[in-house]
């Protein structure tokens, strides 16, 4: 049987995992996740399919996350109507998260067309609405892990956990051969892999003796200190500590889903020792509340009963929300997005980034253009709804709680999976994080020659002993999805234009600095 693979997505960089396989007996998707990061990465969330939906048989899902699920609303929408194969406690997860998503973008694209409307821009439309991912929970599927699934004639998987957020998987695809005699094709899909250190998952298992194996590089570039409970605990206790002896608030953009329940479990176990100051800890993110319900079906009793925490309170709704622009001091307030591009975060982010005495905390992955990248660059203006905000508040990281393996767990599971008898993608990762982890493949005695970095919209085929690759015309090419884009840079400059002439005594000065830019501009 002749496979394809084509990658839609998370090839060049770390968000919108997509891959379509095609077979002698039809098409189905591993993933269908949103793209995040820049302006101009998340534009590619509005354009078409580089596939027809309606062709498509079925789809089989790693995650919960967003960047993996985020467009399986649009794809229903678009015309698929078969089943979407996921583990359980990911389709109990999904039972809020896209809904959610839904709602976001109806909220985001309201806002925008009010924006429009005063600009006299044209209206836009969300890339699908609630309603939509409503209608795309039906199309569910749960499975159990180990056990294989029939996708389409001459295909089976099975799912092998990942360990990188509760349901997440690793899936192992068997392709048959045309000759009954000969053996199956097998590809192993990476997914997300785990930490095995995270506070509610398992360390990240899967097959080996595989044909080719499809790896994630998020961070493909970095290790990360070896921590256990305790020691993690001590570096959030010491953030917090130092945020609210500052005498202002501490906001935690975080991921609602894991991220927030990983955080709520520990500030609960450094509450109960005595290890905090009295605070109360705001969960500010519908999604959030959801999934630690969720996350308390699938736990042991002590995990369970810390979410429950009396410091912890839930924030119902938006009126309530914006109750929280009051509070100046003294609170922990945890709201989605983690990354800071969408929701609840940009109001708090812009009610606390001006305040000195204020702290925001970023805890997980930042992608290149996203404003949580941004901040972490140290920008000392940004904007927020078209509002100029001076930066004053500390800024600061704690990567201790990410759920993606670095570079030495990453290699570590890769070696696992040996024998690999044909070819190593290495996707789901800016270029520099895969770079370096090709390198150090390389110096681990994996031959130069088995290791691919496929880029956007690039298709391989897998024929017995060869490898051929299609160029496909690249929506974006790699440096457009690892780095800033022209939104970013404009925001930049108009930022850095307003400092240059605040920091000018007289009116003359001023005319004439933006008399010299328009002439330049005018040149061009």
């Amino acid at each position: 049987m002749t496979v394809s693979v084509t990658f839609c997505g998370a090839a060049g960089g770390v968000t919108g995992s997509c891959y379509l396989l095609q077979t002698d007996h039809g098409k189905f998707l591993v993933d269908c996740g949103m793209f995040q990061g820049s302006k101009t990465v998340r534009e590619l969330n509005y354009g078409p399919f580089p596939f027809k939906a309606e062709e498509i048989s079925a789809v089989l899902l790693t995650h919960a996350h967003i960047d993996h699920s985020g467009l399986l609303p649009k794809l229903v929408k678009a015309g698929f109507d078969n089943s979407i194969l996921a583990t359980e406690p990911t389709c109990d997860l999904l039972t809020y998260m896209l809904p959610d998503s839904g709602y976001i973008q109806e909220s985001e694209v309201e806002r925008l067309n009010r924006r429009n409307a005063r600009r006299g821009r044209p209206e836009v439309t969300p890339i699908y609405t609630r309603k939509d991912a409503e209608h795309t929970l039906s199309k569910l599927k749960p499975v159990e892990y180990h056990e294989w699934q029939v996708v389409i004639e001459g295909v089976r998987a099975r799912f092998w956990d990942a360990g990188h957020l509760l349901g997440s998987a690793s899936i192992e695809i068997e392709c048959a051969a045309k000759d009954k005699d000969a053996k199956p094709t097998r590809l192993l899909f990476s997914g997300d892999v785990g930490t095995g250190e995270a506070v509610f998952n398992e360390a990240p298992e899967a097959p080996s003796d595989i044909d080719y194996l499809f790896v994630e590089t998020t961070y493909g570039d970095r290790n990360r200190p070896n921590l256990n409970d305790e020691e993690r605990r001590a570096m959030l206790g010491k953030e917090v500590r130092e945020a609210l002896s500052a005498g202002g608030n501490l906001v935690i953009p975080s991921f609602a889903v894991a991220r927030t329940q990983e955080l709520l479990v520990d500030l609960a176990h450094l509450f109960n020792r005595g290890q905090l100051p009295e605070a109360n800890v705001f969960i500010d993110s519908p999604l959030a509340q959801h999934a630690t319900e969720v996350f308390a079906r699938h736990l042991n009793a002590d995990d369970a009963r810390a979410l429950e925490h009396p410091k912890f309170h839930m924030i119902p709704d938006v009126e309530a929300s914006k109750q929280l622009a009051r509070i100046t001091s003294g609170a922990i307030i945890l709201s989605a997005s983690g990354m800071c591009d969408a929701g609840r975060i940009r109001y708090h982010l812009k009610n606390n980034l001006w305040r000195s005495n204020c702290t925001v905390l970023l805890v997980g992955f930042q992608a290149a253009g996203s404003f949580g990248r941004v901040l972490q660059q140290g920008a000392k203006h940004v904007r927020i709804h078209g509002e100029e905000i001076e930066v004053h508040a500390r800024i600061r990281t704690l990567d201790v709680y990410s759920g993606h393996a670095d570079q030495n767990m990453l290699l570590r599971w890769t070696r696992d999976r040996l024998p690999v008898s044909k070819r190593i993608f290495l996707t789901h990762g800016e270029e520099g994080a895969r770079t370096a982890f090709q390198h150090v493949l390389i110096a681990n005695e994996i031959p130069a020659e088995k290791i691919s970095m496929p880029m956007l919209d690039e298709t391989v085929t897998l024929q017995k002993g060869t490898l051929h690759i299609v160029q496909n015309k690249p929506r974006l090419s790699g440096k457009e999805l690892s780095c800033d884009d022209w939104h970013n840079m404009y925001a930049g400059t108009i930022t850095a234009l307003s400092e240059k002439l605040q920091g000018l005594k007289t009116g003359s000065e001023r005319c004439e600095l933006l008399e010299k830019l328009l002439r330049d501009i005018r040149s061009v």
